[in-house]
């Protein structure tokens, strides 16, 4: 059974990828960021989560895989991608599928000169 974690900006995979299929695997996470695209984001940005997705998957080195703890590293994940877009190194893709602003609303530049 593949295990897994799914959040609205995060999507772990105890698997690989092969031919454009999921392979299970007891050694082996896949990541996928943003499947829908709500944000824009700049390489040094995904290599931001992909660093911090590392340095999580390390913190179980030696824990068995269970999908509690992808959970755990999806959720922490999801909380990472919320800090990138509150300090404005991504922001929302206005031409996304639906634009839900599920992370909150925008800062307009009043907001940012009045401290609001």
């Amino acid at each position: 059974m593949l295990l897994k974690s799914t959040t609205r900006h995060i999507r772990i995979f105890a698997a690989t990828i092969e031919d454009n299929a999921f392979i299970d695997s007891s050694d082996k996470l896949t990541v996928d960021v943003d499947p829908d695209n709500e944000f824009i984001w700049d390489d040094p940005a995904v290599k931001q989560v992909h660093d911090k997705f590392e340095e999580l998957v390390a913190g179980y080195a030696g824990q068995d895989l269970t999908e509690y703890n992808l959970r755990r590293i999806g959720s922490d994940l999801e909380h990472f991608v919320r800090s990138l877009l509150e300090a404005g190194e991504i922001r929302y893709n206005l031409k996304a599928r639906a634009v839900n602003y599920s992370m909150g609303l925008p800062k307009t530049g009043m907001e940012l000169n009045t401290g609001k």
